[in-house]
């Protein structure tokens, strides 16, 4: 009977440290910040007081959280479109019979922007984006293109766009890589079957590729909307904040500045609620309505 105790326990005394650093680092801290977000307090009070509802109250009312909402939007809808479609589509080239001799070298170069630090990146594209001097405007001039050339980060209408280029151009190699893995499982008797029945290359992609990573394409899906909520880096560092004034502002950027800035601790607390209620959804979609992780 000891035994059998013993070998039926053996395994929680394995997961048991994993267990330990999760609820310290993890849902201690989550579920105080909930706690927090019904209480009016300064991070150097040592007193609390409790309002209810009144922060979730005064968010709904705040114009700047449906900017940071609308902000995030963007930052999913563009995020989509390029770090998931368009990598779905650069993969599928690359694993092409016509890239076999090249797709190494592709692969390299569409990957390494992922393993640049975020903070070296967005000082490079603020060099690029620079008014006077940038690559980007400089190049517009030499094409005839003066019209088009501006302030990129100091205009109202363009710094959120060209906060969320800098996120394309670092994320979708990382997506990309991961459909080459999921194209490379799809057995290739499948492509010869279609192409012996006369189907082309756009075909084959639709009626074989576009299929059989279905189940890629909606987790990477979710992981890109879901950091799309939580992006901080690239607004943070490329326009000082949210700059413009709010025009790019996100709901992770409101979140630190409610918070270390304005000192409204509880108020920052509602947000980051705010923004774990989002991801915590769009994670439900992903197990619920897609399935993901049966194959």
């Amino acid at each position: 009977m000891r035994q059998k105790l013993r070998k039926e326990l053996t395994p929680l005394f394995f997961v048991l440290p994993c267990m330990v650093v999760l609820i310290l680092f993890i849902y201690y801290p989550l579920v105080q910040n909930i706690i927090y977000s019904f209480f009016r307090f300064s991070a150097f009070s040592p007193s609390k007081l409790f309002i209810g509802l009144e922060n979730y109250g005064n968010m709904v009312r705040d114009p700047v959280v449906g900017i940071a909402l609308l902000n995030c939007l963007r930052y999913a809808v563009v995020s989509v479109l390029c770090q998931v479609c368009f990598a779905l589509v650069l993969a599928a080239i690359l694993e092409d019979q016509a890239f076999k001799k090249t797709a190494v070298f592709f692969r390299t170069i569409f990957f390494i922007p992922i393993v640049i630090s975020i903070s070296v990146i967005c000082l490079l594209f603020g060099f690029i984006y620079n008014p006077m001097d940038g690559i980007l405007n400089k190049f517009l001039e030499l094409a005839h293109l003066q019209s088009w050339t501006r302030p990129w980060l100091g205009s109202a209408k363009t710094a959120i766009w060209a906060t969320i280029a800098v996120s394309q151009w670092q994320s979708t190699g990382y997506v990309m890589m991961l459909f080459i893995v999921s194209i490379q499982k799809i057995p290739g008797e499948l492509y010869e079957a279609a192409e012996i029945d006369g189907a082309g290359k756009l075909r084959r992609f639709l009626v074989i590729t576009l299929p059989q990573v279905r189940e890629m394409f909606f987790v990477t899906s979710v992981i890109t909307v879901t950091g799309s909520v939580l992006v901080f880096n690239e607004p943070y560092i490329l326009t000082k904040g949210g700059g413009p004034g709010t025009s790019s502002v996100t709901m992770a950027v409101y979140m630190y500045q409610a918070g270390f800035l304005k000192d409204m601790m509880g108020y920052a607390a509602s947000l980051a609620a705010v923004i774990f209620a989002i991801s915590a959804a769009l994670a439900l979609v992903q197990l619920t309505a897609f399935r993901s992780g049966e194959d």
